[in-house]
Parts: structure tokens; sequence; C-alpha cells
């Protein structure tokens, strides 16, 4: 074999060798959320200026829902996630909608979100470190009163809809 030949085939291998690195990178960042564990903190500055923190609002249920405005499946459900929250609201309901909008798109992002009663942030104000790269939207974690994660945003159906939240979240609020 020519030297050309033995450089492109170690390229090959350093090439598949970093792809399997970063992809047991991803999922060691990913192994800490689990379901059924304590949901690590989420805290910041809301659009309009209030500290959030998901230490604060133990003793609620908090669905943290990460969208974009450019994603039609984030605009479809969010209106099922405001007639649950308008409906439940009262029993300890709250919804923090994170947009992982570009600052180009943030206008966009803030017309959209006067539509509805979330509490509304932006990735670049809030600090979720703890739960890895959000890199799937929408996504969306659930947290019970007493700051367990019950929905992990990252794995299984992306999907939040009337069925999921009434048979995931509604027995959480009934519980003390």
């Amino acid at each position: 074999m020519e030297f050309h030949e033995i450089l492109i085939q170690m390229t090959r291998v350093y090439q598949i060798l970093f792809v399997l690195l970063t992809s047991a990178l991803a999922n060691i960042a990913f192994a800490g959320i689990e379901v059924g564990q304590p949901a690590p903190n989420i805290e910041g500055t809301l659009i309009d200026g209030k500290p959030f923190s998901l230490q604060a609002n133990k003793g609620k249920v908090v669905l943290v829902n990460f969208w974009a405005s450019w994603c039609e499946p984030c605009r479809e459900e969010m209106p099922a996630i405001e007639a649950f929250l308008k409906k439940n609201k009262s029993k300890g309901l709250e919804v923090l909608a994170i947009t992982v909008d570009k600052p180009a798109d943030m206008q966009q992002a803030k017309q959209i979100m006067q539509n509805y009663p979330f509490l509304f942030a932006e990735k670049k104000q809030m600090d979720y470190s703890d739960y890895g790269r959000i890199w799937r939207i929408p996504s969306t974690f659930i947290i019970d009163k007493q700051g367990i994660l019950r929905k992990n945003g990252m794995t299984g159906d992306a999907r939040v809809d009337t069925k999921l939240l009434e048979e995931l979240v509604t027995p959480l609020l009934n519980t003390q």
C-alpha cells in the first residue's frame, strides 16, 4: 500500500472513532436525566424580566416546552397545551415555553407567544445545562410537584396532545 492510501484509511478510521466518541459523550451527558429521578434545575430570566427557577416551583406540576417559531409541530401542539393549562392552572400547573429561536427570529417568537398564557423565555436567558444539548424540538419535560421528572422530552414520542396531558399530567395534579 502506498503512503497516500494508508493516510486515507487512517482518516476514515479517525472519522469513525470521532462519530462513535461523540455519540458516546452525548449519551453520557444524557444519562443524568431519568424519568423517576429529581429533575435538574432550570433557572434564568423570563422575557418579561421576572426570574424563574424550577426549584422555586416545587409544589406545582411544571411542563417545560422547548420550541421554535419556525417549527410547525411546535405550533400545532400549543393550543392543546394552552387549553390544558387554562383548565388546570388552579390545580397547580405551570407551563414554561423556552424558545430556541435565533435572535433574528425572536420577534416572530414573541408575536406567537402573545397568544398564549405560558411563562416565556429565550434559551440564552435560561440555564438548563444539566439537561444536555436540546437537539429535538418540540421537546417537553414534565416535572411533578415533588420535582421528579415524569416525562423526558428527549426520549420517546415527542408529541404532546390532549390525550398525553390527560393521562400523564392529570394524575400528577391530583396528588399532594
